[in-house]
């Protein structure tokens, strides 16, 4: 079932029934995920910085976006307006798309993955999930990779707590480990 349609169907009927909410708008919901890759040290090689773009274009689909630094910071090696960062930010279909596929194939790939950890929330119910390598998606073959690089997802959602984020996230299937909050 796509995950779209399971949220319409069958996890919102539950979130209101759990929280006691009377409309459908004040449910919890996706609003957006971003996906992002730090590329400091490697900030001067154009070629790597390239293919960090490359990496997330195949991944979500989606042309990126160089974030500049904004500040020199002499300290860090960085001048205003070197490349701080590669990132991309995906809505609706494309979200949903990106989620189903992180839930049912990405997460299993990780190497000793054990589910995730219920401590990435914020306070809004926003998820963060870090990965050391991009290996961890279909989209990227072994044999093709030029550099291993981390990357991180954010998962905004319009939750007013954590723990109607976590719910949201874990009826719509994430794995997400028993902790606290």
């Amino acid at each position: 079932m796509r995950l779209q349609e399971m949220y319409k169907k069958d996890v919102l009927p539950k979130l209101k029934e759990e929280f006691g909410y009377t409309n459908d708008l004040a449910a919890p919901r996706l609003v957006r995920v971003t996906v992002n890759v730090g590329v400091g040290r490697i900030s001067k090689e154009k070629a790597k910085v390239e293919n960090v773009e490359e990496t997330l274009r195949a991944i979500t689909g989606q042309k990126p976006v160089v974030t500049l630094a904004r500040k020199s910071i002499a300290s860090f090696k960085v001048r205003e307006g070197m490349a701080a960062g590669v990132m991309v930010t995906l809505r609706g279909r494309r979200m949903y798309d990106f989620i189903e596929k992180l839930i049912h194939i990405s997460l299993p790939r990780v190497r000793d993955f054990r589910g995730l950890s219920m401590k990435s929330f914020d306070k809004q119910g926003n998820y963060t999930i870090g990965f050391k390598e991009n290996q961890a998606f279909p989209e990227l073959r072994a044999d093709d990779i030029e550099s291993i690089h981390g990357l991180e997802v954010c998962i905004a959602t319009s939750a007013r707590t954590a723990p109607e984020g976590a719910r949201l996230l874990q009826l719509l299937g994430f794995p997400l480990k028993k902790d606290t909050i």
